[in-house]
């Protein structure tokens, strides 16, 4: 298959539209292209005057690549759906505009290629949180370029597969917020109690006590790579309610001045990401910036669903600093419904079922996003 420059293909961020003031053009900041599907979920019209300086000028069908870190590993990678003919957005955006021997929809998935983003991760420049990919890397990347009636096949063969998966990350969104419309149903606004429960501590509902993390330095080698599993605060807030996996570990010696949790407790954040919750799956320590609550399986998966309502109350509770956190007094003396144990019972048992069926989503998921990533392999390979 034919290989070419992506600059003998395409203009990389093309100057400014010839328009007025006047104009009416669709402004996409960095959150409004979703890095799920790559396409743009959130536009507003705006005058091309307001957005003439500052900002990075696209048109219709043009492909936006993130640059900085880490949206551009996280894939913010799509083609520019909007409203209008004319667009403007982040200058943290790269514009690519294909001419007429590229379609864009082929350079879009080719793009979104996790090879792409790999190699492209390496060529980033600058340091921490300020990375950013080159327009040189993107100006030099060599593409496989078949005839434009293949890349249109291929991008068709995509976008069906695509839309497949996007069915199924909108089913298990539904059912993310399913729980939380039952929960609402059943014991009203826990923020304003609408249903005038009888309210207790936090405390008199179970046990909560810190993680443990007592050595220092916290990343001496001698703690780390052993078999006890070690979760950390990004780890209980990125699950999804159910901690069924872990990125780090313990050494013995690391258990040695750390503390095993037993599997059903709720791990509670109260450092960074204040008052994320998830529930372990599995024993496993965790440092002291997770505090843990242990109770019967209904009371922690009431007080998980609770604390849903309530992470923006909690987030004003904590002390001002250069990082927010929250200390154990506070959350064991916070105020919690406490409706009758029977209809609690009832709501786990119904979030239980709903987590039956995420879990088998979740399942299919996984497979369709193999299937797809065999698709891309094969499609760029010319072998679809």
């Amino acid at each position: 298959m034919k290989h070419v420059s992506l600059r003998e293909v395409a203009a990389i961020n093309p100057p400014a539209h010839d328009l007025s003031d006047e104009s009416t053009v669709s402004f996409v900041g960095m959150a409004g292209l979703d890095d799920a599907s790559g396409r743009v979920v959130d536009e507003r019209m705006t005058l091309y005057g307001d957005v003439r300086k500052g900002y990075r000028p696209f048109k219709a069908g043009d492909v936006l690549v993130a640059k900085i870190t880490p949206c551009f590993e996280n894939g913010k990678i799509g083609l520019a759906t909007i409203e209008n003919e004319y667009g403007a957005g982040s200058t943290e955006f790269h514009i690519l505009r294909p001419d007429e021997n590229l379609d864009a929809r082929y350079l879009s998935h080719l793009l979104r290629h996790p090879h792409f983003r790999e190699v492209g991760k390496l060529r980033m420049t600058g340091s921490g949180g300020q990375r950013r990919v080159p327009a040189d890397y993107l100006s030099k990347c060599k593409i496989p370029l078949p005839g434009s009636s293949e890349q249109r096949r291929i991008a068709d063969i995509l976008d069906k597969a695509d839309a497949i998966r996007a069915k199924r990350r909108e089913a298990i969104a539904h059912l993310d917020s399913l729980a939380q419309s039952i929960f609402h149903a059943m014991f009203g606004d826990p923020v304003t109690n609408t249903k005038a429960w009888p309210t207790v501590a936090l405390s008199e509902l179970g046990t909560l006590d810190r993680g443990v993390s007592k050595h220092r330095p916290r990343n001496d080698p001698r703690l780390l790579g052993g078999p006890h599993p070690l979760v950390q605060t990004g780890d209980v807030a990125n699950a999804g309610g159910y901690l069924a996996d872990h990125s780090s570990s313990y050494s013995d010696f690391g258990l040695s001045q750390s503390r095993m949790w037993p599997a059903g407790t709720l791990c509670i954040t109260i450092a960074a990401n204040i008052a994320k919750t998830s529930i372990l799956m599995f024993d496993a320590c965790f440092p002291d910036s997770v505090v843990g609550f242990n109770s019967t399986k209904d009371q922690v998966e009431f007080v998980r669903h609770w604390f849903k309502f309530l992470q923006e109350i909690i987030e004003r509770k904590a002390p001002e600093s250069a990082q927010k956190n929250i200390n154990l007094a506070i959350l064991r003396s916070l105020q919690v419904i406490d409706p009758p144990r029977v209809r609690k019972q009832e709501f786990a048992r119904r979030v239980r079922a709903i987590e039956a069926q995420r879990t088998r989503l979740l399942a299919a998921q996984k497979a369709e996003d193999e299937l797809f990533a065999s698709l891309q392999n094969r499609a760029f390979k010319g072998e679809l």
